[in-house]
C-alpha cells in the first residue's frame, strides 16, 4: 500500500496533515492523521556520501601548492588533452557544435538515452561484422564517466564484487564503494608491458563477482593490449561466466607499432558493455559525451540489462543536447588527419617523458603504445 501526505485547507490557524493511504489496486481509501515529527534537527549526510572518496579529484581540487620560479612545472595531474593549448580539436568538430547552437533545434530535453539519430550514428560508426551494433544497442551519457557509472549499477548490487586493474583508474573503486560493492584488485604486469595476471586474475573470482572491468588501452599505464592477450582474457570470463565491462574510452588512440582491438570484436559468447566517448580522441573532455555500448551475441543480458540501463539513466537527463545535435557530424566528417595528428604529438610527448624518466635512478618506466600516459616502476635499492 503506498501513502502519501497531503495538506487540507482549514479554517485554524495550522491546516491539519493527513496521511492517505492508497491501495495498489485503487479500490481503497483510507485517511489517518500524521504522527509529529521529533521536535529537533537531525540532518546527516547519507552513507553513501560518506563512502564516496576520488583520490585523484581530491588532490588536484584542494591542490594548492606554490612553484618554484626558478623551475618549470610539470603538471601530472589528470588527463586533460585541453590544459596547455597544444591538442585543439578540429575545426569540423566546432563548427558542427556552433551550427547545431545556432539553429536552436536542441534547446529543448532530449530523451533519456539519447536522441534515436545520435544513437544511430554511434551505432554505425562502431559497427562491424565481428561486433555488429545497432541503435537499440546503445545508450548516450554525460561522458564515460556517467558510462561506467551507470554499467556498474546495472550489473552489480550492493554486497557483490567486482574485478579491477592494478595500477587502473581510480574512478572504478571510487563509484563501487560508494554503492556498497566490494573492489578486488587484479595485478597488472609491468614486465610484460602492463599485461593482466591471468592466474591472479581468476583467482579473485567467487560467487559473488559481478563484473570483470577491462580498461584497454589503459589509464593510467599507456599500454595496449594485444589479441591474443585479449582473447585469454575473454577466455578467463567465459570460463567464470562473469560479464565485461570494457572502459575503451582510449580505443584507437595507440601509436603506430600497435594495433586497437576492441575487445568485443574478438568475443562470441561473453556479454560486454563498452564505455567510450568524445573526451579523448576528439579532445574535448568538457562536453561530457560518452556512451554504453551493449554487445550480447548469446542473448545472455537479455531485457533485465537493457531495461535496468533504461531506467538507470531516467534518473538524470542524458548528455548535452547540442552536442548530440552535433555529433553525427562530429564522427562521420572529423578529417583522419586529425587523429594522426593528435596521435603524432602524443607519441613525441611519450618518447621525451620515457627518455627523461629513464634518466632518474631508481625509476623504471616502461614505454607506452598508447593512451596519454606513461607508467613507471620504483626500484627498489639491493641495499635496502
Amino acid at each position: 500500500m503506498d501513502s502519501y501526505l497531503i495538506q487540507v485547507n482549514g479554517h485554524s490557524n495550522r491546516a491539519p496533515v493527513l496521511d492517505i493511504h492508497l491501495s495498489t489496486n485503487g479500490n481503497s481509501l483510507s485517511l489517518g492523521k500524521v504522527k509529529g515529527r521529533k521536535p529537533r534537527w537531525a540532518v546527516r549526510a547519507s552513507e553513501m556520501s560518506k563512502k564516496t572518496f576520488n583520490p585523484v579529484r581530491a588532490i588536484v581540487d584542494g591542490m594548492k601548492v606554490e612553484p618554484n620560479p626558478k623551475k618549470a612545472m610539470i603538471s601530472l595531474s589528470l588527463g586533460d588533452p585541453t590544459v596547455f593549448g597544444n591538442l585543439p580539436t578540429n575545426d569540423e568538430v566546432t563548427q558542427a557544435v556552433k551550427k547545431v547552437l545556432d539553429s536552436g533545434r536542441y534547446n529543448g530535453y532530449a530523451p533519456s538515452v539519447g536522441y534515436q539519430s545520435c544513437r544511430e550514428a554511434v551505432a554505425a560508426y562502431y559497427n562491424c561484422p565481428e561486433a555488429p551494433l545497432e541503435a537499440q544497442d546503445v545508450i548516450l551519457t554525460s561522458g564515460c564517466s556517467q558510462a561506467i557509472e551507470l554499467a556498474l549499477a546495472v550489473l552489480a548490487n550492493p554486497g557483490q564484487n567486482i574485478l579491477v586493474p592494478r595500477p587502473g583508474f581510480s574512478l572504478y573503486k571510487t563509484l563501487a564503494l560508494s554503492m556498497g560493492i566490494e573492489v578486488k584488485l587484479y595485478n597488472l604486469l609491468p614486465e610484460k608491458s602492463w599485461e593482466i595476471d591471468l592466474k591472479h586474475l581468476e583467482s579473485l573470482v567467487d560467487e559473488k563477482t559481478a563484473c570483470l572491468i577491462v580498461n584497454n588501452p589503459s589509464n593510467p599505464c599507456g599500454s595496449v593490449f594485444s589479441k591474443s592477450h585479449l582473447q585469454k582474457i575473454l577466455a578467463v570470463a567465459s570460463r567464470q561466466c562473469v560479464p565485461i565491462l570494457a572502459d575503451e574510452i582510449y580505443g584507437d588512440m595507440v601509436f603506430a607499432d600497435c594495433k586497437y582491438e576492441p575487445i568485443a570484436t574478438l568475443s562470441t559468447n561473453v556479454p560486454i558493455l563498452s564505455c567510450g566517448g568524445l573526451a579523448k580522441r576528439w579532445l574535448v573532455p568538457g562536453w561530457r559525451m560518452g556512451w554504453i555500448l551493449i554487445h550480447d551475441r548469446r542473448d545472455i543480458f537479455g531485457n533485465e540489462i537493457r531495461d535496468g540501463l533504461l531506467r538507470l539513466s531516467q534518473r538524470i537527463l542524458g548528455p548535452c543536447t547540442i552536442v548530440q545535435g552535433a555529433l553525427e557530424h562530429i564522427l562521420h566528417r572529423t578529417p583522419p588527419e586529425f587523429y594522426h595528428n593528435t596521435l603524432s604529438i602524443l607519441k613525441s610527448n611519450a618518447d621525451l617523458c620515457y627518455a627523461a624518466l629513464s634518466a632518474i635512478p631508481g625509476l623504471q618506466p616502461v614505454r607506452p603504445a598508447g593512451a596519454m600516459y606513461l607508467m613507471s616502476v620504483q626500484m627498489m635499492s639491493k641495499n635496502c
